[in-house]
């Protein structure tokens, strides 16, 4: 991987994680108070699951 890609993948990534704030900024507020809420164990669960999702996701596109 090139060094143009990585910059590309952040860019895009910081690109989708604008939209919910941008597009609804009352839900994006409220989802985020629902999530200060949470257990620090229901936070790693969510991130452990995003991680699996995304690499899952990674493996399956570099096929």
């Amino acid at each position: 991987m090139d060094s143009q890609t990585f910059w590309m993948a952040l860019g895009l990534m910081l690109v989708l994680e604008g939209l919910f704030p941008f597009l609804s900024p009352g839900g994006w507020r409220n989802t985020f108070a629902k999530l200060m809420q949470l257990t620090d164990g229901q936070l790693r669960f969510f991130g452990l699951v995003s991680i699996a999702s995304g690499l899952a996701f990674l493996l399956v596109i570099s096929m």
